[in-house]
């Protein structure tokens, strides 16, 4: 968890819930938009203060393992929502109630969610966050990464 200025007892705290991603974050792949999701968010925190909640949820939950194997399956033509299901999964298996914990602990009165993802919103607010607004984070699509985006936003909902 990364925090930059006063957020205890502030409204429209800017907040950004990250998930894991080691392809992307680490090693740079194109494959998704996640670093550059987390490096917009970097930029407009550094500006504005507000809160990163680094989250251990690695391919939407499914770790590691399963990422590489879901990878596998969209060289095979699946696309990302379909190998997380023919491999068992949900489409998305994250939680985010360690991060409305977290949020909790630090107080702010109220916060603008840094993300595409109305489920992270959703969950937030059931879990008694006050969810002020959003704003998106809109990397410039790659060739290679189109498709995903896509995907995301015609089968996940994100903006």
């Amino acid at each position: 968890m990364l925090v930059r200025g006063k957020v205890r007892g502030k409204e429209n705290v800017l907040l950004r819930l990250h998930s894991e991603c080691l392809t992307g974050d680490t090693f740079l792949s194109l494959r998704c938009d996640c670093n550059d999701q987390l490096h917009l968010a970097l930029k407009r925190i550094a500006k504005a203060g507000g809160i990163i909640i680094y989250l251990r949820q690695e391919g939407r939950g499914i770790g590691l393992g399963n990422k590489i194997k879901a990878y596998a399956l969209q060289e095979r033509g699946y696309d990302t929502v379909e190998a997380n299901l023919k491999l068992g999964f949900k489409d998305d298996e994250r939680a985010y109630g360690v991060a409305s914990e977290i949020i909790k602990h630090l107080s702010p009165e109220s916060i603008i969610l840094l993300t595409n993802n109305p489920d992270k919103i959703s969950q937030l607010k059931k879990a008694g966050i006050t969810v002020a607004g959003r704003e998106p984070l809109r990397p410039r699509p790659r060739k290679c990464n189109r498709e995903y985006i896509e995907v995301k936003k015609n089968k996940l909902g994100h903006l």
